[in-house]
């Protein structure tokens, strides 16, 4: 799986660099950004010319232990040298969750233009079909504006934290869905064999332009096909 993803992002870099100048991507945390972002530090891809953006991050500070950022700072961006002027993180540190959201909409549109559309967005998967930090029954899955907001009450900690909205998971030109493990075989199940589900994952599959899924054999263990 993570030579997959490794080569498949190559090439999705690859295509929007010759065509576009740029690749812009959304990073993930968890275990998906620890088990491949490594692989990505030794992948031949002209780096100099991407963009850096996260899905959701936790209200913390950069160098805090629960800090999406920060692990991706260590495992990737760090051992690329990475220029500062591609990194976009999202604010978490700030005390007012929503006016970091809009600072972090503004980034996007001062990075990607007026309709800040990213190339690449991977996503990790809840054991109940959340993707960054939009969760089944959430009420920002009603949220068709703006593409970034604050959530107050998440049900998995910690409750604070800045999340991409559906908007941008449906605009982007690729998602890449990866999920380890047979607590998200489930949730894969109901998303790519139930037309009616309503689980963010399911809504980002429907929904996306192009979308990647890489499961291990845990993770299919009840699809029926």
């Amino acid at each position: 799986m993570t030579r997959v993803f490794a080569a498949r992002f190559a090439v999705e870099a690859s295509n929007g660099i010759a065509a576009r100048g740029r690749f812009s991507w959304a990073l993930p945390g968890g275990s998906v950004a620890e088990t491949f972002f490594p692989a990505l530090v030794t992948t031949a891809v002209s780096w100099t010319q991407v963009d850096f953006f996260w899905g959701d991050e936790r209200a913390v500070g950069p160098d805090d232990p629960d800090s999406n950022y920060g692990l991706a700072k260590r495992l990737l961006l760090g051992p690329l040298r990475t220029d500062t002027r591609r990194i976009h993180r999202m604010p978490g540190e700030m005390s007012d969750l929503e006016a970091a959201a809009s600072v972090y909409e503004r980034e996007m549109t001062s990075a990607l233009g007026d309709s800040p559309l990213i190339d690449l967005i991977v996503l990790g998967v809840g054991p109940e079909g959340h993707v960054c930090s939009l969760f089944p029954g959430h009420s920002l899955m009603r949220e068709s504006k703006r593409r970034v907001a604050a959530i107050l009450d998440s049900p998995k900690p910690p409750p604070r934290r800045i999340t991409f909205t559906m908007v941008p998971l449906q605009e982007a030109r690729m998602i890449c869905v990866a999920g380890f493990g047979e607590s998200k075989a489930q949730a894969i199940r109901d998303a790519l064999e139930n037309p009616d589900s309503q689980t963010p994952l399911a809504l980002a599959l429907r929904r996306a332009t192009r979308a990647l899924v890489l499961i291990d054999p845990a993770a299919a263990s009840l699809l029926r096909r």
